[in-house]
């Protein structure tokens, strides 16, 4: 759980006990440079990829019994490059390719090549995080993803943060980093679809080029639609998002929700 001047790790190690982890946040997080619009998308491109691989990393070394089994160093280095790398080839370089194959073998327009481009990505995220969903450990991982869903929409109606009380909350949440990814996706339709014929290499130069761009836009879209989640005309546009994270949620056990309760409070405390 993370707040603006702390973030708060909790796992449950195999004796059953919930460890904790308090990170503090830089200046960074506080600056000015957060509240400029657009500009804090990258920031929150940043933190997901950052404060998450770090949460995973403790996660996994708690599991862990001896000190030279726990990743960290180069090897933690090492684990985010190759997961950068394979994130931005899967969903973003194959399906280039893909387009660029079909508009010079099969002469086809270069928007429909681009549209078959988004189309493409569109659906080698949702497979992939269906396909994931079916490994026992990645189906925890969506628990206890669903039980951070509870416990903020627990807090943000103000009810009790106890198991029984914030079971009775939905798993979903309009400002998930699901919902983000797939406006990212749906973004890079809309903008790559206003570039005309270019060669591969151009084609996959700009794809990497302009995520930033993406992600800038995609937060922004989130930030405004999550203000009007209780507008009629406004939810068809959320609903696509919150569809989604029926896919990378699943509802908690109470152990679950008492770690994620677990890592509110202790975040909350560090925020006072």
């Amino acid at each position: 759980m993370r707040g603006s001047a702390a973030c708060a790790i909790a796992v449950r190690n195999p004796d059953d006990q919930i460890v904790i982890e308090i990170r503090q946040l830089g200046a960074l997080y506080r600056s000015k440079l957060t509240k400029i619009p657009f500009v804090r998308g990258l920031f929150i491109l940043w933190d997901a990829l950052v404060l998450g691989m770090q949460a995973l990393t403790f996660s996994a070394n708690v599991q862990v019994e001896e000190p030279e089994e726990r990743i960290e160093g180069a090897s933690l280095t090492l684990s985010i490059v190759l997961g950068l790398a394979m994130g931005v080839g899967l969903f973003f370089l194959i399906p280039a390719g893909v387009a660029h194959l079909l508009e010079q073998i099969l002469l086809v327009p270069n928007w429909v090549s681009n549209l078959v481009e988004g189309l493409i990505r569109l659906g080698l995220l949702i497979g992939y995080i269906w396909a994931i969903g079916f490994i026992p450990d990645i189906r925890r991982v969506f628990g206890y993803h669903g039980a951070e869903h509870k416990t903020i929409n627990a807090f943000e109606a103000g009810a009790e943060l106890t198991p029984q009380v914030v079971q009775q909350f939905s798993r979903e949440h309009p400002r998930c980093g699901t919902a983000f990814l797939l406006t990212v996706v749906v973004f890079s339709i809309l903008l790559f679809s206003l570039f005309g014929p270019m060669s591969l290499g151009m084609r996959f130069a700009t794809r990497i080029l302009l995520i930033p761009v993406l992600a800038m836009l995609a937060y922004e879209y989130i930030r405004l639609s999550a203000r009007f989640i209780n507008v009629a005309w406004a939810r068809p546009l959320i609903a696509p998002n919150l569809w989604l994270q029926r896919l990378t949620t699943r509802e908690p056990d109470p152990l679950m929700l008492e770690v994620a309760i677990k890592a509110f409070n202790e975040m909350r405390s560090q925020e006072r």
